[in-house]
C-alpha cells in the first residue's frame, strides 16, 4: 500500500491514467471492505449514490495520508441573535506537507434543527416572549400535527454549530481532493426530513408524536391517547451500557445510529419504543466493536 499512497502523494502536476484507475480503485475498496453502513456512510431514500459521514471521510483520508486543517480558515459571521461560522479545511499531503485541496462549510444557529426546541412544560410556552415562540405543523404518523416549540438561545449551541461547519468543510474537501463525489453525496443527512423529501422524493417513515416526560416511576407508560409506550429506564440503561461496550461512548452518536437504523430522525435512546426495543438489541450485538484511535484495528466508530 506505501507504493500507492505515494504515487497519489507525488508532486506531479498531471495524475497519469493508471494512478487515477488505482485511485478510483481504493476508495471502491474501502467502501466495499472496510466502510461500515450507518457508521461510516449511509443511504438517503430517494438518492442514488451513498452519503459520506465524517467517520468515512477520516477513513478516506487515512488511507491516503491527507490532513485536514481548519486552524487558519475559521470565519465568525455571527450577530445578536445567530450564531454562524464559515469553516474552510485545507488537505495536505502528511508525509510532504505540499497543499492538494481545500472544501468549505457553514453553518448557523438559525438552521431548523437548532433554533427551535420542544418547551418544558406548556407554561414554559405560555411564557415565552412572542416572537420566541410558535405553533408548527409537523408530519407524525402520515398526519399533520401542530407542535409548540420555543426559540433555543443562539450561545447554547454555539459549538455544535462550530463542529457542524468543521465537518461539512472536511467532507467536502474529502470529496474534491481525492475526486470521490461520483460515489458519494454530502450533506443530505444535515438536512430536515421536508427539504430533503423536496430534493429527493424521500417518502418520510411513519412517525409517533414525540413522548411526553413520565412522571418519576412510570417510565415505559404511554401518556394515554395515541401515544405508544416506551422503554423502561432499565431497557435504556442496558442498551447504553451495550453501545459503550462497542465502543460507542457518546449519547449523540447513540441516538444518530437508532435514528439511522430506524429511518427516525426524532428518536432518542432513552425514549425509544418498545416495539423497537429487540431490534435495536440486536443491531448493537451485530455492530463490530470499535476502537479508540491507534489502536490495531481499522474499524474506527463515530
Amino acid at each position: 500500500m506505501s507504493g500507492e499512497l505515494a504515487r497519489f502523494e507525488s508532486q506531479e502536476l498531471v495524475m497519469s491514467l493508471p494512478e487515477m484507475k488505482e485511485q478510483v480503485r481504493i476508495i471502491g475498496e474501502l467502501l466495499k471492505h472496510i466502510m461500515i453502513k450507518d457508521v461510516h456512510y449511509g443511504t438517503i431514500p430517494g438518492t442514488q449514490k451513498p452519503t459520506l459521514y465524517k467517520p468515512g471521510s477520516e477513513k478516506i483520508l487515512s488511507t491516503f495520508r491527507i490532513a485536514a486543517d481548519p486552524r487558519e480558515m475559521i470565519t465568525d459571521l455571527s450577530t445578536d441573535d445567530e450564531v454562524r461560522y464559515r469553516v474552510g479545511v485545507a488537505g495536505t499531503a502528511q508525509l510532504t506537507g505540499v497543499f492538494l485541496g481545500a472544501g468549505i462549510g457553514e453553518c448557523s444557529s438559525d438552521e431548523e434543527k437548532y433554533k427551535w426546541r420542544k418547551p418544558v412544560c406548556n407554561e414554559e410556552f405560555d411564557e415565552a416572549p412572542i416572537d420566541r415562540r410558535r405553533e408548527v405543523w409537523k408530519r407524525y404518523d402520515g398526519k399533520p400535527v401542530k407542535i409548540k416549540q420555543i426559540r433555543t438561545h443562539p450561545r447554547d449551541v454555539a459549538n455544535t454549530v462550530l463542529k457542524m461547519a468543521k465537518k461539512r468543510a472536511q467532507i467536502d474537501m474529502t470529496l474534491t481532493v481525492t475526486a470521490a463525489s461520483d460515489v458519494f453525496d454530502q450533506d443530505l443527512e444535515d438536512m430536515s426530513p421536508e427539504i430533503r423529501e423536496g430534493i429527493t422524493g424521500e417518502k418520510k417513515e411513519s412517525m409517533k408524536p414525540p413522548q411526553e416526560k413520565k412522571p418519576e416511576g412510570q417510565e415505559g407508560q404511554s401518556s394515554g391517547g395515541d401515544s405508544e409506550p416506551i422503554i423502561t429506564q432499565g431497557q435504556g440503561k442496558m442498551l447504553f451500557a451495550k453501545f459503550k461496550g462497542k465502543g460507542v461512548k457518546d449519547g449523540d452518536a447513540m441516538n444518530f445510529n437508532i435514528r439511522l437504523w430506524f429511518g427516525i430522525p426524532t428518536l432518542e435512546l432513552f425514549k425509544l419504543p418498545k416495539r423497537l426495543f429487540e431490534d435495536c438489541n440486536k443491531k448493537i450485538d451485530g455492530m463490530p466493536a470499535m476502537r479508540e484511535p491507534g489502536e490495531d484495528d481499522d474499524t474506527n466508530a463515530v
